[in-house]
């Protein structure tokens, strides 16, 4: 069972080594592409650029002061702007040159501006024509340099000629055509740079020739390390890189990524005579990128109308409609299948109102809910607080039931101290009467009757005993008491523990006893007296309304 399990592994293992670089070559395919299209989206800044070179150059045109010559060598580069620009904008120029070299009488200016109108006609399709052109052109008397271009132009017409006949003995006669034109060139680049552009590339074709590929792409290696992005030069050695890459292994991958390649160098060369984008979008659509291919032949189109190239038209022509039926046909499905997204789009959109009110419902609910429990919440905390309330009353209630309770007990205590006081007290004052009494001592027993000193004595004791229990019930009592008095009318105590005659009274209805006639009973003075003092307390109150309520409340 491991074994099986390692052994599974190592095939995920393999598989996911094999899978990877492909993933990673699609990855960069994309990310190409996207560059592509940014590209593609400037393509009217790159063009306005190009516009703006050539303006320049028909101003320098247009000086009176200029030459014919040097109206020659202005046109002759503004055939290199229009070139791979504009097919007529450049055979229109070139014309122009060739009436200003005969006007000039230069034959090598001659021969230069035919060659490059054979050029122009052999690179848009027009064989025959540059062919024509090419036997009216006398080798003996051309430079180096336009020798090399006249062979290069004879080598491209019968190469395509070759390519494109579909009867096999005129398509013979042309490839030996092709063949000594190829030697010719041969020979003649055997006197250049082994290095140089022109040498490289002739070398290329060569081994393309032979079919030795992997030569080739060597050479054009080394041809796309010289060139530049963003020209023609580079544009067509990628091209061209992208067509052997086919030719090795069908590699699909490199011949896509050297199609993008060489579009974008055409894209910012402003190049309209291109294949590279039409050949890809051929591509695309036989991977099923129907989307990219329409997209991409329109573009190929839109630029093969802007140089109206015939040969590109022709090319193009072969294909468009294919994609363009292709596109049309998924985008009717596309359209089918958004028509069918849609309604069930809308399906769902109904239910989902339908879900909607519901929750809108709920909701409405649940709001009210909310509102009626926060309500609830609002009349339970106020209950709670009406609670805490009730409890701080009954606590308070609670503590002045627990005071009366000690003042009763205290009271009883003291009560019960002086009843058995005044017990033992009567006792003795019994025997001192049986004693009189009996010794016939009865004036000191008539003297002892009429005496006061005994009650007095009585009453004073009786004075300190209520104070000092009063005062240990309620030991703040006489600060209480004062803090109720206006300023300058406060009572001082000359004794600790004692009381004077107002505070005594106030003791009394602090303890429930507001009767005057009780006071005095109590305390042993008039009703009169009593009232007055009262009277007289309650005038240095600072609220004379409330004062006794206020002194009933003293803790």
């Amino acid at each position: 069972m491991i074994l099986s399990k390692i052994y599974s592994i190592r095939i995920l293992l393999f598989l996911g080594f094999l899978v990877a670089p492909f993933i990673s070559h699609a990855q960069n395919i994309d990310s190409l592409l996207v560059v592509m299209e940014e590209v593609m989206l400037k393509r009217n800044v790159y063009d306005l650029t190009k516009e703006e070179r050539i303006n320049n150059l028909k101003l320098l045109l247009e000086d009176p002061d200029a030459s014919i010559e040097n109206q020659y060598y202005i046109i002759n580069r503004l055939i290199d702007e229009y070139e791979y620009y504009s097919f007529d904008a450049t055979l229109a120029f070139i014309e122009k040159n060739i009436e200003l070299a005969k006007e000039l009488d230069r034959t090598e200016l001659i021969q230069e501006s035919t060659l490059r109108l054979a050029k122009l006609l052999a690179t848009s399709g027009r064989y025959d024509e540059s062919i024509n052109l090419l036997e009216e052109i006398s080798t003996s008397n051309l430079s180096e340099d336009l020798i090399t271009e006249y062979y290069s132009v004879y080598k491209k017409c019968y190469y395509e000629l070759r390519n494109i006949s579909r009867v096999n003995s005129i398509s013979e006669k042309y490839e030996q055509f092709y063949f000594i034109y190829r030697d010719s060139l041969n020979a003649q680049i055997a006197k250049l740079d082994g290095n140089s552009k022109l040498v490289l590339e002739i070398e290329e074709q060569n081994f393309r020739d032979k079919s030795d590929t992997k030569k080739a792409l060597e050479i054009n290696a080394k041809r796309l390390a010289l060139a530049e992005m963003g020209t023609r030069e580079y544009a067509t050695i990628a091209f061209n890189r992208s067509y052997m890459s086919s030719e090795v292994d069908g590699d699909r991958i490199n011949q896509k990524k050297f199609l993008i390649l060489s579009a974008i160098s055409d894209i910012k060369s402003s190049v309209k005579d291109n294949a590279s984008m039409a050949n890809l979008a051929v591509i695309l659509f036989e991977e099923g990128d129907v989307k990219r291919a329409h997209k991409y032949i329109n573009f190929s189109f839109e630029d093969a109308k802007f140089y109206n190239s015939k040969l590109r038209f022709l090319d193009i022509s072969n294909v468009l409609p294919v994609i363009s039926k292709s596109y049309e046909k998924e985008s009717v499905l596309q359209s089918s299948k958004l028509k069918k997204q849609l309604i069930f789009i809308s399906f769902l959109s109904i239910i989902l109102l339908i879900a909607l009110f519901f929750i809108f419902r709920q909701y409405q609910k649940i709001r009210l809910g909310r509102e009626s429990l926060k309500t609830a919440n609002i009349q339970l905390q106020n209950l709670n607080e009406q609670l805490s309330f009730k409890n701080s009353d009954l606590k308070r209630l609670y503590e002045e039931l627990s005071a009366v309770d000690s003042i009763k007990e205290q009271y009883i205590g003291t009560f019960l101290n002086l009843y058995s006081e005044y017990i033992d007290k009567l006792d003795v004052y019994r025997k001192t009467v049986r004693k009189f009494i009996v010794t016939n001592k009865t004036n000191d027993l008539l003297k002892l009757i009429k005496s006061k000193d005994v009650v007095d004595e009585e009453l004073k004791i009786f004075y300190m005993n209520f104070d000092k229990s009063f005062l240990h019930i309620y030991p703040n009592f006489i600060d209480d008491f004062n803090n109720l008095l206006q300023e300058g009318e406060k009572i001082n105590v000359k004794k600790e523990d004692s009381l004077t005659v107002e505070l005594r009274i106030f003791a009394l209805i602090r303890l429930g006893i507001s009767n005057s006639s009780q006071i005095a009973k109590i305390l042993r003075y008039s009703v009169n007296t009593i009232y007055n003092y009262r009277v007289k307390i309650r005038n240095s109150a600072i609220d004379r309304e409330t004062f006794e309520d206020m002194v009933k409340k003293i803790m």
